[in-house]
């Protein structure tokens, strides 16, 4: 298998995504998910002069990785507005797809950030510094039901409302002011021997709100339907189940309630056909260079 260079930090399933998009010299792509650049330059390694590819990137951060090339365009905004975006392009058909969906290595590592348990920071956890929606606005005003329902719903926690009813108390006594003071507060709720894949779940259930990350794959997905020209590749890579039953459910019946339609004759109406039936995950060896590939699952369709 030919493997793609990169002068960035090694991106998750490089040379499996970018071989997913099956890609066509002078095809148009678009990368969801632009962060460090690393998926983008392997595309453009693909393409001849005519080919084009955009990226998109709400995180303003992601300017200092702008690629100079006149086949590429970052679009600093949400991968969800992507249909209104590319039309300013005069682009409505695309060859391919890829997003590497998740948290990048650059927002987990940037401390004031707020995405990682590891540092004593602001709770902030916002992709798109330009919204106002923080972690600690959700911490500090959503009900106690509603807080609840987040953590099970988004973090699979299971016990939310002990969780919940906690913070609801503690706010009550001091507003949470960083990451640690608010992980102090609610070590009772925080199982021994299991405290980082609980913060974790946590942290991934109130990044998951403040980034509307769910409604905007939703609508993203939705949008490739139209988008995509016969054979153009979809290929996601997600790092949780959520997201990733999300997109299973999605290329295989072409909607989100799992159901398949069929013409008359019981012939699938379904817009895609699976190019692989099981998700593609990284090996011992890419785990080994790269932690964050750990979780990674890769699928990839066809649009018929």
């Amino acid at each position: 298998m030919e493997k793609f260079s990169t002068t960035y930090h090694n991106p998750v399933l490089l040379t499996q995504s970018v071989e997913g998009l099956n890609i066509k010299p002078n095809g148009v792509y678009v990368d969801l998910t632009f962060g460090s650049g690393g998926h983008s330059r392997a595309i453009l390694e693909q393409l001849d002069e005519n080919g084009k590819l955009f990226a998109f990137d709400q995180d303003l951060d992601s300017k200092t990785n702008t690629i100079d090339d006149s086949r590429f365009t970052l679009i600093n905004h949400n991968f969800k507005h992507i249909k209104n975006h590319l039309k300013f392009y005069n682009i409505s058909i695309l060859d391919g797809i890829l997003g590497d969906l998740g948290v990048s290595s650059h927002q987990f590592d940037c401390e004031e950030r707020g995405f990682s348990t590891r540092f004593d920071c602001p709770l902030d956890m916002r992709m798109d510094t330009r919204k106002e929606l923080k972690a600690s606005d959700i911490l500090q005003n959503y009900t106690e039901t509603e807080l609840s329902k987040l953590f099970y719903q988004y973090g699979e926690i299971h016990n939310a409302k002990r969780l919940a009813a906690l913070i609801a108390t503690e706010r009550y006594i001091k507003p949470f002011s960083t990451s640690r003071d608010f992980i102090n507060r609610i070590q009772t709720c925080i199982p021994k021997q299991k405290e980082y894949k609980y913060l974790a779940q946590l942290y991934q259930a109130l990044r998951i709100v403040v980034n509307d990350e769910l409604n905007a794959l939703q609508t993203v997905l939705l949008q490739s339907t139209d988008l995509l020209n016969k054979s153009g590749r979809l290929v996601i890579i997600s790092y949780h189940s959520l997201e990733d039953r999300m997109v299973k459910v999605f290329m295989r019946s072409g909607n989100f309630e799992d159901a398949k339609k069929r013409d008359f004759y019981g012939n699938d109406l379904s817009p895609f056909q699976l190019v692989t039936r099981k998700a593609i995950v990284p090996d011992e060896e890419e785990i080994t260079s790269n932690n964050r590939s750990r979780s990674a699952k890769l699928r990839i369709a066809e649009k018929k």
